[in-house]
Formats: C-alpha cells, structure tokens, sequence
C-alpha cells in the first residue's frame, strides 16, 4: 500500500499552529488530484489543503482540532483507485439510457394517439407556475435563513400568498415575539465556543490599537445628490460597457486616492523613529467574512478607473464569503475603507488597521432637511468618519483630508483634476 502523507503548509511566517476548521472529505473517500481535503484556519485567514495525489483519504486530526504548522492530518493511500466508482457509474448511466429510450418509444405512441383526441379550440391555455401558500421568494428565503426568522410569524403578500423579500423586511422592523425564534427565550442555558485564531488575532490587534496610539476621530456629512444623480443616469450603461455594477464604493475609493496624494501624512505610518509616507495607495476594503472580518487590499487604486475599482471589490468580495482569501490579498495597505450603513450604521468611531494611521468609515444614507441657498430642501446624507493616529497625522490635516473627500463626492468632476475645480485648472489658479 502506497501512502502520500499530508502535511499542514504554513499559512505566513510567524504561524506555528493552526486549526482544522472543516473536513470537505470523509473517512475512505476517494479523492482526484489537487481537490481541496480540508480547510485550516489561522490567525490571518482561511486557507485550503489540496490533495497531493489521488486515493482513499485517511482522516488523523478530527475537525476543531489545533495542529503545528508541518504536523501530518491525513494521508492518502494512492493504491485505491476511481475506475470501479467511475465503471459502475458508466453502467448506471447506460441502464438509464436504455430507460429513458424505452420511455420515449412509449410517449411517441401514446402522443400520437392523444394528438388524434385533441381539438384545435382546446389548445388556448397559458401556462403558469404556481407556488404553495408560505414558500418564500430566494431574497427572502436569504433573509429568514441568516436572521433565523420562523416563516409562519410573516405576513405574506405575494402572489398565492408568497413571502416577497418585502415581506420578510416589514416582519424584521416590527419586531418578533419570544415565540418566533426557537433559539431564542424561555431558558437559563449557555452556549460556550472557543474563539478561533482569526477572532482571538483580531482581538488582540483591536486591543493594541487603543492601547499604542493617539487615536482621534473627526465627522463630516456629506449630501449624496450628485452621486445619486450620476448613478441613475449610467448605471445601466456602466454595468453593459463594463460588466459591473455601479456602487458607492468605487467614487469613496477614488475620492480617498485623491485626498491622499493632497495629504500624504494620512497615508504613512510610523516606523520606529522615523515616518513612511507612500507613494501610492493601496486601500484596504473593511469585508466581513463567514469568521470575520478581513480586510483586502486593492493595489494602487490611484492608478484604476471607477470601473477598475468596481471589479477589484467584487472579486474580492466573492473570495471573502467563498473563504478564498489569502494572506497576499490581505498584507500591506495603507489606508483603510470601512462601511457600516450596509448594516444600517448611522455614525460609529472606527479602529485604525495597524500599521496604518487612518481609516475612513462610511454609514447610512438618509433623507434629511438641508438649508440650501436660504431654503430648507431634502437631500441623501451620509455622515462620515475619520479615525486617525494624532502621533502623524495634525489636526488640520485630518480635517483638511475628510472636508476634500466630502468636496469630491459632491462634486465628482473634481476627482478627475486632482481634488481642484476644473474651473481652476483652467484658469491656472
């Protein structure tokens, strides 16, 4: 018996150890070559292990378990072989052909005679799907499903009495008795689960930022109407030419590289003794993840389009809920986005993300009155945030970088002149 032992790689220097967060592959399974076994969770991210070559997996660390980096989990024993599965599968297959060619030489015989009974005037009918009364759409089954919603305490007003994601919404504002949660009320008991190393590094690093730096937050709010405006005349246009959809985050992260290049303290970090100021920017997109939150980076954003940008979030975006993302999407950065409206956050202090000295935090955009030349009007508000490391970055500077970023997205022909009015430019001035 040939057996190919598999090893935990290292998922960054500095890990020792790891945690087998979950077996995608069962005692005596059989396994291709390079399909993923298991995933491990270490203090940074969620990594993969992938079959070495292909056999029957021999399970030695159980799920939950905390293994050294270069520890063997599993083996492979390459002496078991796919081709009987396979063989026995292509028997399956061709039973069911010969089946369903049985079954198709029936119906041929039996439509021909049904055809000969049908009359031409009763062939009007219009063909309709039809649900039973509760089934909730997709939306809202995504809704109830991670807010843990008991489907018969919602009112529904679809069609065939379908619960729309409308639904599943209106059941969430007002409220819900200890009844509609089976998790929830009516006990004393506990529930005790052991931290896992992203969280307990999180922890750790959350702690430190409070405890090693200055740190301050400055607010201003800034009126979405131009970005609104420019949305809903192009968004459909942007999404054909460029494959992806519109969103806010695009104008804040070019917004943020422009306001950088103006204010480059807010974009170094301390080194000892001595002050990094980059000369570029890469941004970090605040994501929570199935474990956490993470925090990837897009690469010289400075030098990307708003569609660039677009496109850079979505993939990102996808690896963090599909837990692909790895240590290099994640290392380096120098400043950091966060946006907590998506929750319904109206105004918060974010956490600086070491080593850097900011991070911009985004909220909710509301209808609020605005006095506007002498006259009070409606307008989409979003209070922003800036939190900062006062050891680098002055107050004028802080104040300075969110005022030009909030100038920007209300007026997003700056971006294209470095933060300036394109009447300036112009002139010289």
């Amino acid at each position: 018996m040939a057996e190919i032992q598999i090893k935990v790689p290292s998922p960054g220097e500095s890990i020792t150890e790891v945690v087998i967060a979950r077996w995608l592959k069962k005692e005596g399974e059989f396994v291709e070559k390079d399909e993923a076994l298991a995933e491990i969770d270490s203090d940074k991210a969620t990594l993969t292990i992938n079959a070495e070559e292909a056999g029957a997996v021999k399970i030695i660390s159980a799920e939950g378990d905390t293994v050294k980096v270069g520890q063997v989990i599993c083996s492979i024993d390459t002496s078991v072989k796919g081709e009987v599965k396979k063989a026995a599968n292509s028997k399956t297959e061709s039973t069911k052909a010969a089946n369903s060619k049985t079954e198709v030489e029936s119906l041929k015989v039996q439509g021909s005679k049904v055809k000969e009974s049908i009359k031409p005037e009763t062939l009007n009918f219009k063909l309709e799907t039809s649900y039973a009364s509760g089934t909730p759409s997709p939306a809202a089954k995504k809704i109830i499903d991670e807010n843990k919603i008991a489907s018969d305490k919602i009112t529904a007003t679809g069609k065939d009495g379908r619960i729309t994601k409308g639904d599943a919404l209106k059941a969430m504002s007002a409220g819900f008795d200890s009844a509609a949660s089976a998790a929830w009320g009516g006990t004393r008991d506990t529930e005790r689960v052991k931290m896992s190393p992203l969280r307990k590094k999180l922890a750790q690093r959350l702690v430190a930022v409070k405890n090693e730096t200055a740190m301050l937050t400055t607010f201003n709010e800034i009126d979405m109407s131009a970005i609104y405006a420019m949305r809903a005349k192009y968004k459909d246009k942007f999404k054909e030419v460029h494959g992806a959809s519109l969103g806010f985050m695009s104008f804040f992260t070019k917004a943020v590289t422009e306001a950088l290049n103006l204010f480059p303290s807010v974009n170094g970090m301390i080194d000892g003794e001595e002050i990094v100021y980059h000369k570029y920017a890469d941004i970090g997109i605040a994501v929570s993840a199935p474990k956490g939150l993470v925090v990837p980076v897009i690469r010289n954003a400075e030098q990307m389009s708003l569609a660039q940008i677009e496109t850079a979030i979505r993939n990102l975006a996808l690896k963090a809920r599909d837990n692909k993302i790895t240590l290099e999407d994640m290392s380096g950065g120098t400043f950091t986005i966060t946006n907590g409206g998506v929750f319904g956050s109206m105004m918060s202090t974010p956490i600086i993300n070491p080593p850097q000295s900011a991070i911009l935090g985004m909220h909710n955009v509301v209808e609020r009155p605005m006095a506007v030349n002498g006259q009070v009007v409606i307008r989409p508000i979003m209070y922003v945030a800036l939190s900062y490391d006062h050891r680098i970055i002055d107050g004028r500077e802080s104040v300075g970088f969110l005022v030009k970023v909030k100038e920007m997205l209300e007026n997003p022909m700056k971006m294209l002149f470095g933060g300036k009015d394109p009447n300036e430019i112009v002139l010289g001035l």
